[in-house]
């Protein structure tokens, strides 16, 4: 009983110091902080959040245009409480700041979800500093294991996404854009038949990186009984595309909750979990033994596999054969459903705009006398067409997969801007300081659609524009020049180029051998991606319904 007391008593002398500790953090901390004193959007109630306000892809443009006229270019909002101020920026000059630098780091949470599914691979995998390695840190700034281990990851996985590597993957991507075709030639009425393009879009490119990635046949064009291919999507419709609830967050801070809490979720998740790591355990071990024994290889998992006992990569700068497939599984999670989804949005956008629709696919027919050469002489003369480059390029910025994205300072810091933001105090800055631990919100798609670097027509599907480029338009950065729909900087994606070889491959097979028209009602909802939903219709999940008509 005197034990029972004792520790009662102790954990009530605590209160009053939880009670300090709490106040400080809401009260007090937010003010020591430069963001608090950028203007911002008001908070009117306590638990007042503005991200419901820039995340949703139906308003968060107009919303952002708003804020921009009203405060400036980088403005305060706040996220999850008064305490939780963000800097938020469509500052071109302070973005580059933020992706370009490694102080920048998805935050643990993000990671941490990510990683749950995919293991440690590109996307989750990053920390602070503490080994200096030439070439990746900045000056002054050591790398920590985490950091180095991500800096191996990238070294060891870069040369498969070469040029030259990637040219020999072109027969998958054509081959795979045929077997498309047929099926829906299949499916297809000759005056038109109403098909869900998202549905078959996505089942098109996780066979393409199932062949490109490890050289395994997935044939989920064909059908969708593959017990890997339902694994991975079984477990990242589960995670990620049902919506977010408690649970999700309370299995990012309590990893533990997990494993105790049998929800139908988490059940799908760890059995699908199970499968993909027997299997990628058999795939890597497989292919080592091939390579052993001289047997050549173009797919992704062989070229790391080379790579990374290539002298060109020193011992200790190795990663270990789970990292290797833990790329995969990243290339699967971060290839198929982008890909899919900005196919799916281009074949939308080109259903709404028929006259771009007729233009390009005249533009198409021009070289199909080049198939009968070879695969690079055809993908050449795809590549060098201006209208269905500005058709990709227009696509990618109107509707990029990825909306936004976020970012924590791993120390104190000063992000430039490109124009001065005028502080609650009326005073003028050309930098704002960031203190290690807050967020950054860059707002992707807004970027891509601020009029105030576009133009009027910045909120329009426009590719004629990429034919003449205003100066303001040609300063925007973007590891895919001008736009940021592939991220920018060190860090940009790595399989951008692989990304846009398949896009354009599979609308050349599909626009010269169909009319697309007639979507329904769609609307973009932001489930991670921005997915396509049928209005009135999202109980039946994402989906894109367009009458294809064979021609």
């Amino acid at each position: 009983m005197a034990v029972v007391v004792y520790i009662l008593t102790i954990g009530i002398s605590l209160v009053p110091l939880l009670l300090l500790y709490v106040a400080y953090i809401v009260l007090i901390e937010p003010r020591l902080s430069p963001i608090h004193y950028l203007p911002g959007p008001p908070v009117s109630r306590w638990l007042t959040s503005h991200l419901s306000l820039i995340l949703d892809p139906s308003k968060s443009a107009r919303e952002v245009e708003e804020l921009v006229q009203k405060y400036g270019r980088t403005f305060r909002i706040v996220g999850m409480g008064p305490h939780d101020e963000r800097l938020m920026t469509i500052d071109p000059t302070a973005i580059s700041h933020v992706l370009g630098r490694s102080i920048y780091e998805k935050p643990w949470q993000s990671r941490r979800l990510i990683s749950r599914l995919i293991g440690e691979g590109l996307l989750s995998s990053e920390g602070n500093m503490h080994k200096r390695q030439a070439g990746f840190s900045e000056p002054g700034i050591l790398l920590d294991v985490k950091a180095y281990r991500t800096f191996c990851q990238r070294k060891v996985s870069n040369p498969a996404f070469s040029q030259q590597n990637l040219r020999e993957l072109l027969p998958i991507f054509f081959q795979k854009a045929e077997e498309l075709r047929c099926t829906w030639l299949k499916l297809a009425d000759p005056k038109g038949t109403k098909i869900d393009v998202c549905h078959w879009l996505g089942r098109a490119t996780f066979d393409i990186i199932g062949l490109a990635g490890f050289d395994y046949a997935f044939d989920a064009i064909q059908d969708e009984t593959n017990e890997i291919y339902l694994a991975y999507r079984d477990m990242f419709d589960a995670a990620l595309n049902r919506g977010q609830d408690w649970t999700t967050v309370a299995g990012v801070y309590f990893p533990i909750f997990n494993k105790y809490w049998r929800s139908e979720k988490n059940c799908v998740i760890e059995n699908s979990l199970a499968v993909i790591q027997r299997a990628g355990t058999r795939l890597v071990q497989e292919k080592k033994k091939a390579l052993a024994e001289g047997a050549k290889t173009k797919d992704l998992l062989g070229l790391m596999l080379m790579s990374n006992l290539s002298t060109e990569i020193p011992i200790d700068q190795r990663i270990s054969d789970e990292d290797i497939f833990n790329q995969i599984s990243t290339f699967l999670f971060a290839g198929s459903d982008t890909s899919s989804l900005s196919l799916t949005w281009t074949l939308y956008l080109l259903a709404k705009h028929p006259e771009v629709q007729s233009k390009v696919r005249e533009e198409l027919k021009s070289v199909r006398a080049k198939l009968s050469e070879s695969w690079i002489v055809l993908y050449r003369a795809l590549d060098a067409l201006p209208v269905l480059d500005g058709v990709v390029r227009e696509s990618l910025r109107f509707i990029p997969p990825i909306h936004s994205s976020l970012r924590v300072a791993t120390r104190d810091d000063e992000i430039p801007l490109s124009e001065p933001v005028t502080m609650r105090d009326g005073s003028k800055k050309w930098s704002i300081g960031i203190r290690k631990g807050q967020f950054v919100h860059v707002a992707m798609r807004d970027f891509n659609l601020d009029r105030g670097a576009w133009g009027e027509t910045g909120w329009e599907f426009d590719p004629n524009r990429w034919s003449s480029l205003s100066e303001k338009a040609k300063q925007q950065p973007g590891l895919y020049p001008n736009i940021m729909t592939f991220s920018a900087g060190p860090r940009g994606c790595i399989g951008m180029t692989f990304a846009l070889m398949e896009i354009k491959i599979i609308l050349y097979t599909l626009i010269t051998s169909f009319v697309f028209s007639d979507p329904e009602n769609i609307i973009q909802v932001n489930a991670v991606l921005i997915r396509p939903f049928v209005r009135g219709k999202s109980n039946k999940g994402s989906q894109c319904p367009i009458t294809v008509t064979p021609c």
